[in-house]
């Protein structure tokens, strides 16, 4: 054996000796002490395990960087750390942190969209959240919908209600088409098992239906009801006179309440002129207003107004309903 390849044996011996005399130190030292806040670091791309191993030594958390990296190539994972936010939790070790960057166990914000939201609330929330990078500000509603790679111009509605998690540096668009393909299979399941007869061409119409019925009410209770007035006034030809869509038409001009003028405008979205659904849904809708379009409750109930308390009040004639008007003196009908 050549002098040269004694000393790389040598000095491997000597290395894995140090990393066997040093591995009880090595998963037992805390990088922070038991009362010492989290601390967020970096690993950005491109970033080897010495560079990261060298900033943490540098901002006074790991005592050996090289012994580190040494750890690291010993067990064979070197080359396997993955970008990302990571936290340095109280009493963490150089193991448990190695281990972190290995799995990419970085971390996780959240943001919830919520249902009734429009999608200009929706985009408001992602570009307000932490860590979320913009690239949709001074896109168009249109152009928004072709990024996402949407059937339809406009992308109101297309977007599913939940919490979801993402890691520093998440693009508003990575969040929008996640968002938009959880609708798509929970629209698609729900579809599937639809009432039969009923009046939309296709889901779109259904979800559209869905967001009228997501800013009516709040009462999982009576969704399926709702859903069975707005069904029968389609079947019979009826208007919807649904207050939401007017209101949704209003745009930024909606004030808080509505006036007869406003119920005589023509719009698209005004289901007091209109006949039929508006063009588009108004709103994000959840998995029960959802379920409530396709599944809707079997009455003859024709109309309802809201109670004091947010309950409604159903009538099968519009006498009934007109009596029910005047009780609540809420000035509006649907």
């Amino acid at each position: 054996m050549s002098r040269r390849h004694l000393l790389i044996a040598g000095l491997t011996i000597f290395i894995a000796a140090a990393l066997i005399a040093h591995r009880t130190l090595f998963s037992e030292i805390r990088l922070l002490s038991a009362d010492s806040p989290p601390v967020k670091i970096e690993v950005v791309a491109g970033s080897s395990l010495s560079r990261v191993a060298a900033e943490l030594s540098q901002a006074g958390y790991l005592s050996s960087p090289m012994l580190f990296t040494l750890w690291a190539r010993l067990q064979g994972v070197a080359n396997r750390i993955q970008t990302g936010e990571y936290e340095l939790s109280a009493g963490i070790t150089p193991a448990q942190l190695l281990d972190k960057i290995v799995r990419g166990d970085s971390v996780q914000y959240r943001i919830t969209l919520v249902e009734g939201w429009t999608f200009q609330q929706a985009l408001e929330a992602l570009w307000n959240a932490e860590n979320i990078r913009s690239s949709l500000n001074n896109s168009s509603p249109t152009e928004i919908a072709q990024r996402m790679n949407l059937d339809y111009e406009n992308p109101e509605g297309l977007l599913y209600p939940d919490t979801y998690f993402y890691t520093k540096g998440t693009l508003d668009i990575e969040l929008l088409l996640r968002a938009n393909e959880r609708l798509d299979t929970v629209l698609s399941q729900a579809w599937e098992s639809r009432l039969g007869a009923l009046p939309y061409a296709n889901s779109y119409e259904a979800l559209t239906m869905a967001s009228i019925i997501e800013k009516e009410s709040a009462s999982n209770s009576e969704r399926a009801l709702i859903a069975g007035v707005f069904v029968a006034r389609l079947d019979l030809g009826m208007r919807l006179q649904s207050d939401p869509t007017t209101i949704y038409g209003m745009g930024d001009r909606y004030a808080g309440n509505i006036r007869r003028a406003d119920l005589l405008e023509e719009t698209p979205y005004n289901t007091y002129r209109i006949d039929g659904m508006p063009p588009t849904p108004i709103a994000l809708s959840g998995k029960e207003s959802i379920l409530a379009a396709l599944n809707p409750s079997a009455s003859d109930y024709l109309y309802f107004v809201a109670r004091v308390d947010g309950s409604h009040q159903f009538s099968r004639t519009l006498e009934e309903h007109n009596a029910a008007v005047r009780e609540y003196q809420l000035g509006s009908s649907n």
